[in-house]
């Protein structure tokens, strides 16, 4: 009786092995049709170009911090029990995230020493950005994210390329720009997201960055620059789907030398890819104007292991002004 159950069992396994198999050779057959049935996409452009049309986006850790870093339980810390730098915790603004709060670990995309060459002057104003990011970081408030920092940050975006201009779109804030591969007067102001000039040097996109107002960061970790900020991007096809992107970073007002950051773009596949707006304006107002309100809104937060208590606060004065203006 045993033996007839075990080979019937075993029958039976077969069968199912069998059936299971032949769902997943027709699933993969199916796949594969489905990619011979797609449109391939040209490599080139009608002009012979480098074809960079596409949703495209990053996957790194450039957005925490340009340079190596290792990873840390939040963006805000504070002194633990023991008076030592790996011993710090976070502090109240982050705790109760938990670990979601926490900056994850990277080898960092600053070429040659890995360090970004800062003046002694500009490192000390760059470590006091960092201890105070929350109030200093012009992510937080949505403004423009400023170039190179739009290209890397943790969304998509979009490439629309012509044959004498090149336009990027944004989610974050609904930023956008313009590479003009023509002749074109500079802007009125100095701009967020800067003045952009490309040129072709072979199957390479060169683009000469300038006219930034000085207000916006690399990165969440505190670097930063001035209004004599020049950039030079260049573009370089890897593959179909990959795209070498490097930037040369001049400011003699805050680095005592130029100094590059480089990375792949990677074209989004799935076939429904787009740029969704991100509206982080109206995300962020209560974070800049709930303090001027009448009566405190956001005030208590209630969990299982923990109560939160916000007590908003006016800067005094002219630092009010100022708050806003960083």
């Amino acid at each position: 009786m045993m033996g007839h159950w075990f080979r019937g069992s075993t029958v039976v396994t077969a069968v199912t092995a069998a059936t299971v198999g032949a769902v997943i050779s027709v699933a993969v057959a199916g796949i594969a049709g489905q990619d011979r049935d797609q449109p391939t996409r040209p490599a080139q452009t009608p002009d012979g170009r480098p074809n960079f049309n596409g949703v495209w986006q990053t996957v790194n850790e450039a957005h925490w911090d340009l340079e190596a870093h290792e990873a840390l339980p939040g963006m805000v810390m504070q002194d633990g029990v023991y008076d030592y730098e790996y011993a710090k915790v976070p502090a109240a603004p982050v705790v109760a995230l938990g670990a979601a709060a926490g900056v994850p670990g990277s080898l960092g995309v600053v070429q040659g020493d890995g360090r970004i060459p800062y003046t002694e002057e500009a490192l000390r104003i760059k470590e006091d950005n960092a201890e105070n990011w929350i109030d200093r970081d012009p992510e937080l408030k949505c403004y423009l994210p400023g170039i190179p920092r739009a290209m890397y940050m943790p969304y998509p975006f979009q490439i629309v390329q012509g044959t004498d201009k090149i336009h990027m779109t944004f989610g974050f804030s609904n930023a956008a720009r313009v590479i003009h591969l023509d002749d074109v007067d500079l802007p009125p102001d100095y701009t967020y997201m800067g003045h952009s000039v490309g040129r072709w040097e072979g199957d390479t996109l060169v683009v000469d960055v300038t006219e930034f107002n000085g207000r916006t960061w690399f990165d969440r970790a505190g670097n930063f620059h001035s209004e004599a900020l020049r950039l030079t991007e260049r573009f370089t096809p890897m593959t179909a789907d990959a795209i070498w992107y490097e930037v040369t970073v001049t400011d003699p007002e805050t680095f005592t030398e130029p100094w590059t950051i480089a990375m792949p773009l990677y074209r989004r596949l799935d076939p429904n890819a787009t740029v969704l707006d991100y509206p982080c304006i109206e995300f962020a107002e209560e974070f800049m104007y709930g303090h001027l309100r009448r009566e405190q809104l956001v005030q208590r937060w209630e969990g299982e292991t923990m109560i939160v208590e916000i007590t908003r606060k006016v800067p005094p004065g002219d630092r009010l002004h100022e708050w806003y203006r960083r």
